[in-house]
């Protein structure tokens, strides 16, 4: 029961240990590892851009970059947790730095590759499909093969590999280094005056008490003010440089290669998003409730990440404690995923001590080469946090169903391992709501933060959706002004957030101050999040209804993630249509049990 409490000291590992990667950084292992890989990527470059229309070479190459890719993504997620666990070792980052560059290297060898692909007739594409070797890649090939008819010749490609590092991806890394710098001067309830990093502003924002979240808001929004042409520069820039590359590779849609990204098609999105705007109600009750438990007519920008309902207990969680409850609401629903989750802690293959230099923020990562997860957090004691380990956990577990397949067919998109992180989150939150010995001040608390998280899905990240679509439909035809950007920012706040908003309740600046719409390696880092909230909804509903039954659909679900597109894994594991608005208006009617519960508190 969440409220009984451990030994504050704790018996559970909470450091990971990367040992099984590397002895250590600079280890001569390591050393060894990186010339090995350097060598290896310039000698397998240099056969793909001298294919031609050779299937045995073409196989030989296709193989072969499998291979290396598990070796290139082990090196990057080593030093992405290293890079995370002390954000201020300079050696790391230099390292990090240099493995960009390989990356672009990496990227030219891709594209000669996808164009030999492209080259090929039907016929013989097809027949070198059916090639024993490429046996569970298929779908992996036929998407390279894809891309390479949407590409630009490969010395154009490797021109655009190479400029990117210091163009689009430059103004990426300034606004990194913008924001991480910026500071702000504000005046606390209590009246003293306390300079504050941008950092702490969202914590801030998040806060119980609605003077701080009034006073971290205004205050912090002076230096998105003030930086805001440098910001909008940026934010052209990225989108002029994807716009351009766009049209030089023939693509139609700037939605296009985000949809391609996501393994999804134009009609499932478009349906998605008919059954949210028609739906719209739903999560705008919960605001409403919100609200009302606030104690104000509607909500103000900063109020919508705050509980209105105080946690039961101010004392913090323990990790000890976290832990067991996490274990035990998996081992109850999902006796595989508890099992599973065990491993990981006593494996250590879970990051949580809270200590200086750490990065903030929560990921799971992995290497194909070891077959081997890893999950990155901080723990603060809190409820939040617990609801972390779940969704990271939940993404680990989709990794480790998918070790048995090989590479090519374990490389999923966004919008459904984000299915997989919210899957694990529901049946915490599930184990929690439905223990007989919960208390009501307890219960009222799960249900204010699962609202929070259902109004953040579907309205806060379509929101984004439908600015990001509007932006980039604009800057078409030329550079957007800031104060064009926060018009649109405002507009679709007000579009989708309609009357919960108070009158002078927007934050046109939001543009400027959320570092997804600065992400240079995906564009519209917005939409895979909702499908995957909705699509765990709609399987975690086919769970309640069938009972264990169902686990065996689900781990096949997982299974196929790597394998097919989206909507030929919803229509072979769970016979769904997601081109449907009714399939996404039934998986956003599952809410409504816990939003009329949280009605009835306010």
């Amino acid at each position: 029961m969440l409220e009984k409490r451990m030994s504050s000291s704790s018996q559970t590992p909470d450091r990971w240990s990367l040992d099984s990667w590397f002895t250590r950084f600079a280890a001569p292992d390591y050393v060894d590892f990186k010339a090995a890989l350097v060598r290896d990527v310039e000698s397998l470059k240099a056969q793909a851009e001298a294919l031609t229309t050779d299937v045995t070479e073409i196989i030989s190459v296709i193989n072969a970059f499998e291979a290396l890719s598990d070796r290139l993504g082990h090196l990057s997620a080593y030093l992405g947790c290293l890079s995370a666990d002390d954000a201020n070792d300079e050696a790391v980052k230099a390292d990090e730095a240099w493995i960009s560059t390989l990356d672009a290297e990496t990227t030219k060898l891709r594209a000669s590759l996808q164009s030999a692909l492209a080259a090929l007739d039907e016929t013989a594409f097809a027949a070198m499909l059916v090639d024993p070797s490429l046996k569970g890649a298929e779908h992996a090939v036929t998407r390279m093969r894809e891309e390479g008819q949407h590409q630009m010749k490969s010395e154009m490609e490797a021109l655009a590999a190479d400029l990117n590092v210091n163009g689009i991806h430059a103004w990426g890394r300034l606004y990194d280094t913008l924001s991480g710098k910026m500071v702000f001067d504000m005046t606390f309830p209590d009246g003293h005056t306390e300079s504050v990093p941008m950092a702490r502003r969202r914590a801030l924002m998040s806060e119980p008490d609605r003077r701080l979240r009034e006073a971290s808001f205004h205050a912090g929004q002076k230096p998105w003010q003030d930086h805001a042409d440098t910001l909008a520069a940026g934010l052209n820039g990225i989108a002029g440089t994807r716009l351009s590359l766009y049209g030089h590779r023939g693509l139609g849609h700037f939605l296009d290669t985000p949809l391609f990204d996501g393994a999804m098609s134009r009609a499932s999105l478009d349906a998605m998003l008919e059954a949210i705007h028609t739906h719209i109600e739903l999560p705008r009750r919960a605001i409403r409730a919100a609200a009302r438990l606030q104690g104000t007519s509607a909500l103000h920008y900063f109020d919508l990440e705050a509980p209105q309902v105080a946690a039961p207990d101010a004392k913090p969680l323990t990790w000890d404690e976290a832990c067991a409850t996490v274990e035990r609401s998996f081992s109850s629903a999902y006796p595989r995923l508890g099992e599973y989750f065990r491993s990981l802690l006593s494996q250590r293959w879970i990051e949580a001590q809270a200590r200086p230099g750490k990065r903030p923020g929560a990921f799971c990562t992995g290497s194909q080469l070891r077959h081997e997860e890893r999950i990155y957090m901080t723990w603060h004691g809190t409820v939040h946090d617990m609801v972390t380990l779940a969704h990271e956990a939940g993404h680990a577990w989709h990794s480790c169903v998918l070790r048995p397949a090989r590479s090519y067919a374990a490389n999923y998109p966004m919008t459904l391992a984000e299915t997989a992180s919210n899957f694990g989150e529901m049946i915490l939150l599930d184990g929690l709501l439905s223990d007989p010995g919960l208390t009501k001040e307890t219960k009222a608390y799960l249900l204010d933060q699962e609202m929070l998280r259902a109004h953040a899905y579907l309205i806060n990240i379509p929101m984004r959706y439908e600015f990001e679509k509007a932006f980039y439909t604009e800057r078409a035809a030329g550079e957007v002004s800031v104060s064009r950007l926060n018009e649109l920012m405002s507009q679709a706040q007000r579009q989708l957030y309609g009357d919960t908003l108070l009158a002078d309740g927007t934050d046109p600046l939001f543009w400027a101050s959320k570092m997804h719409f600065f992400i240079t390696g995906v564009s519209f880092y917005n939409f895979p999040y909702v499908f995957g909230y909705l699509l765990s909804q709609a399987l975690f509903a086919r769970f309640k209804e069938e009972g264990p039954s169902f686990l065996p659909r689900y781990e096949a679900f997982l299974s196929m993630t790597g394998s097919a597109s989206c909507e030929e894994v919803a229509r072979q594991t769970l016979g769904a249509d997601l081109t449907s608005p009714d399939f996404w208006a039934t998986a956003l009617r599952a809410i409504e049990p816990n939003l009329i519960a949280y009605e009835a508190l306010a």
